[in-house]
Order: structure tokens, then sequence, then C-alpha cells
């Protein structure tokens, strides 16, 4: 089935000339290494076609990966395929003139939340969306061309969206894939700086962090990253949400969460659930979002509502630990 979908896919890529891309509100190395992986590549095979990609909501610590295009007339949008890149819904679409394009493609790798274009293609066992692009590729070999700048592009997608392949959606066919890209050449050096050194500052905060979080009963550690601690330690959203991946190795938590203020006028409260064995995305759906098994994304609109999210995920872990064994 898969196949067909990519063969269906192809066809229209091929037919189209003028292409958009598009990908997720609150970015990372995924969304962005998709779409200018994929915009890189189709570029390289058909330098004839008109392809864009707009999107001025660009996270800090990717910039490495350069600008996106200048806006461009609605007629442009008008006349154009448009690709989705993982982005399971709608609401989640950052540049929402989508909706103008004659006909658009859903490449996805979350849990699917809602179908929207006509053409779907959605394997939520992939560990990244850039791992999806490079199958794609490789399927297409002989038609489709790759060079170095495109493949660091896909490989720092499927690098930050695995955990650095160590998250449980890493498979064999993962791993392979990343090996195709190497076989191109990506100077992971460099792109391991880029994405990992840390200020002197930030490590202050991280210490700051191992000192404030706490545990529930039951296991799900967690912190409250409020707005006088980002100005404290001068941290952007993307920097202050990144200490979840600091939480992760606390035994005996199998599920980890940071609560990040925004200070909107909405009064807004970012969440990231993660987790090891039990899956949590159940709990993010509750909460105005959605994600992965054991990775996915939350709003809050309150400290209540901060607290019952908090509250059901400690419920769901007590009731994993009481049904299961081997959880460490």
């Amino acid at each position: 089935m898969n196949q067909e979908i990519k063969e269906l896919i192809f066809n229209k890529i091929e037919a189209a000339p003028r292409i958009m891309l598009f990908r997720h509100v609150r970015n990372d190395g995924d969304c962005v290494g998709a779409t200018k992986g994929l915009k890189r590549i189709l570029q390289l095979t058909w330098p004839e076609k008109e392809i864009y990609l707009i999107d001025h909501e660009t996270a800090k610590y990717l910039e490495f990966m350069g600008p996106e295009d200048e806006e461009v007339a609605d007629e442009i949008y008008e006349s154009a395929l448009g690709i989705v890149l993982d982005t399971a819904s709608e609401a989640r679409i950052s540049n929402k003139k989508y909706t103008l394009c004659r006909d658009l493609i859903k490449i996805d790798h979350h849990i699917p939340l809602e179908n929207y274009g006509s053409t779907q293609w959605v394997e939520e066992e992939r560990s990244s969306c850039c791992e999806m692009i490079v199958d794609f590729y490789s399927t297409f070999r002989d038609k489709l061309k790759i060079d170095s700048e495109a493949a660091g592009y896909l490989y720092t997608g499927m690098v930050t969206d695995s955990g650095r392949f160590k998250y449980s959606g890493v498979s064999g066919d993962t791993l392979r894939n990343a090996a195709v890209l190497l076989d191109v050449g990506v100077d992971t050096d460099t792109l391991f700086a880029r994405l990992y050194l840390e200020a002197f500052e930030y490590l202050k905060f991280k210490a700051h962090i191992y000192n404030r979080m706490q545990v529930t009963p039951n296991g799900v550690a967690y912190i409250f990253v409020d707005k006088a601690m980002q100005e404290e330690f001068n941290l952007s959203l993307e920097q202050a949400s990144a200490i979840i991946g600091n939480l992760d190795s606390i035994r005996g938590c199998i599920s980890w969460i940071a609560f990040i203020e925004s200070g909107d006028a909405l009064g807004s409260i970012r969440v990231r659930l993660r987790s090891r064995f039990v899956h949590i995305n159940s709990i993010a759906e509750r909460y105005h979002g959605g994600g992965h098994a054991c990775a996915s994304g939350a709003t809050v609109y309150s400290r209540e509502e901060m607290e019952a999210l908090l509250a059901d995920t400690d419920a769901l872990v007590k009731q994993y630990k009481e049904t299961h064994e081997g959880w460490l």
C-alpha cells in the first residue's frame, strides 16, 4: 500500500511545475530537516520547477540550517501543489496559506489525529519524517538526485527526532536510511557541535533545574520553568523546552514532563511529555495536543490545568506499574 502511495506522490511531484512545502508550528529539527531536505532533492532533480518553503518561524538552535524563502503572492499558492510534512493536524500547520494550494499531500510519522489532503502517506512507526524522505529518495533513487547539503538536512532531523538513535522508534530501517545519508556525505563533527554544545550559562540553568525538579508519588519527574526563571538565565522558549531531555535518567521515573510558561496573552503553558514503556499520547490529546506514543506535546492554560495533567499522568504511570513488570 505504501509503495502505491509513494508512486502517486512521485507522479504528482513530477507533474507539478510549482510546489509549496509546509511544516508544523514550534518547529524542530525533523520538520525543518524534512522540508529543507525534500526541497533540495527536488531542486537538484528538477531545476526548472518553482519550489517554495515559506515559514518565518525558525527555532534559534536551528538557524544554522539557513533562512527560508520570502513571501509570495497568493496566486503562486493557488497554482501550486502543496506538501505538508511532519504535521499530524491542520491546526499545527505553521503557514496557513496551505489552504490556497490546488492540491495537498500529507507526509507524516505521527499518530494520525485527522485526515487532510487528497493524498496521505503516514507511517507512525517511523522514528522521524526525515527517515520517510530518505526512504522516498531510495525508492526512486534512479530518478531523484541528492547531495551532501540535502543529506545534512535530513540527517539533522533523523538525529534530533530519534534522540541520537536511542528512542524506541529506531529500527534497522532507521539505521539503514541513516547510512544512505552518511554515504552521500554528512559532516557529523560540525553538526553535533552545532546541535549539542552548550553555553556556560545554560549549564548553570541545568544545575538549577536539577535542584528544582520534583517527582510524583508514582514516578513522574517534572519541572515548571516560569518566565522569571527564563529571564534569570536569559533563555529562549526553545532552550527552556529542551530541558526535557535532562529528566529522562531518573531510576523509577518512567514518565517526565517539562512545563514551560510562554508569557503570552492567553497564559498558555507549553507541555513536553516523554515516557519509557508507558504510552502518554492519550494524555496529550486530552490537553490540546498529541504526538507519538512516548513523546508528545500539549498546551495548558492555567496552573490548575497543569496540575490536572500531572495528576492524570501520575495515575497512568501507577496503573502501568501495577500491571507490568520489567519497568526498572
